[in-house]
């Protein structure tokens, strides 16, 4: 479906005599909301990589600990919430990124109606994003984060898993 079919309510000649403030009061306002969008993408990796992290810290304390305790009780069940976290984390970024890359096509299709079109000239400039010299999504790099975390929490599993034999 063409985004101009759906995102075009009333033609001007419909709406009437301030058609052009109305386009240029909505794209104000899709602009701020894609830039909510970000700033709760920002905290949502806080989030996870802070829940992460302190749960690597918790099995290296408990690793370290001069007590020492049931691998199978502790590290076991952490692992297993780390590794859950970390998908759930790696499935939060791509819906992020598909949200965005949404949010973006319609920006360009609203800048079609304004005298300007400052997102569409700056990802014209980045090579819309197929040269990678010019641009690296965000989300190229921070989709590892997840992963890493995962594979560390994996490791946590199979030394568990190993202190039963």
């Amino acid at each position: 479906m063409e985004i101009e079919k759906v995102l075009i309510g009333l033609s001007k000649d419909e709406y009437g005599g301030s058609y052009r403030n109305d386009i240029l009061t909505i794209y104000k306002t899709y602009l701020e909301m894609a830039d909510r969008i970000s700033a709760r993408r920002e905290k949502t990796n806080s989030y996870f990589l802070t829940i992460n992290t302190a749960l690597i810290g918790l099995v290296t304390y408990l690793s370290l600990s001069v007590k020492p305790c049931p691998v199978l009780f502790t590290h076991f069940p952490i692992a297993i919430a780390g590794i859950t976290l970390s998908y759930i984390w790696y499935r939060i970024i791509r819906s992020y990124r598909d949200l965005n890359s949404a949010k973006f096509k319609v920006i360009h299709r609203i800048e079609k109606f304004l005298p300007l079109a400052p997102y569409d000239a700056e990802w014209e400039t980045v090579g819309r994003g197929k040269n990678k010299k010019l641009y690296l999504p965000f989300t190229h790099v921070e989709i590892f984060v997840p992963w890493i975390f995962a594979l560390l929490h994996f490791y946590v599993f199979l030394r568990a898993m190993s202190s039963l034999l």
